[in-house]
């Protein structure tokens, strides 16, 4: 991350940005909203178009009035912000949103389908070593992750 807050993003998660904003076109920024919760949230969870309109569609199916629909719509609607990626692949990054993740000079990205998170490197170390040892107590000795695997697709 340069001094300006910009980040480079990754060729490949560009390329989904680009694929999944319906009002992208060649030569044009495609668009995207940075959700950025509350105190809780360690990191920036940046989604494409598309899968922020299958949020908001999931948010607008919920009773009007309910806690949970209010509780989505605050932290979908009032805790994002909506970006373009510019010219040359890189996100700007404004100073509240990197200064709620400690973010100062690398990011660390993970890609889940059309949406990716931003990390500060060292919270989410922190924070997956924990995660992963939170899983593995609570599963079998001896148990391979890949055995998820076999019930996937349904069941």
């Amino acid at each position: 991350m340069d001094t300006k807050g910009r980040v480079s993003i990754p060729a490949s998660f560009r390329r989904v940005i680009e694929a999944s904003d319906p009002n992208w076109k060649s030569g044009e920024n495609p668009e995207l909203v940075i959700v950025y919760g509350d105190q809780r949230r360690n990191f920036l969870e940046c989604y494409t178009m598309e899968a922020i309109e299958e949020v908001d569609d999931k948010i607008d199916a919920l009773p009007r009035g309910s806690m949970q629909r209010k509780m989505l719509q605050k932290m979908f609607h009032g805790q994002s912000f909506p970006t373009t990626v510019d010219e040359t692949g890189r996100l700007v990054l404004p100073a509240k949103l990197r200064n709620k993740i400690g973010l100062e000079k690398e990011a660390f990205f993970i890609a889940a389908g059309d949406t990716f998170q931003l990390w500060k490197p060292e919270t989410y170390k922190e924070e997956d070593q924990a995660l992963t040892e939170q899983y593995m107590d609570e599963l079998p000795e001896g148990f391979d992750p890949m055995e998820f695997l076999d019930g996937a697709g349904g069941a």
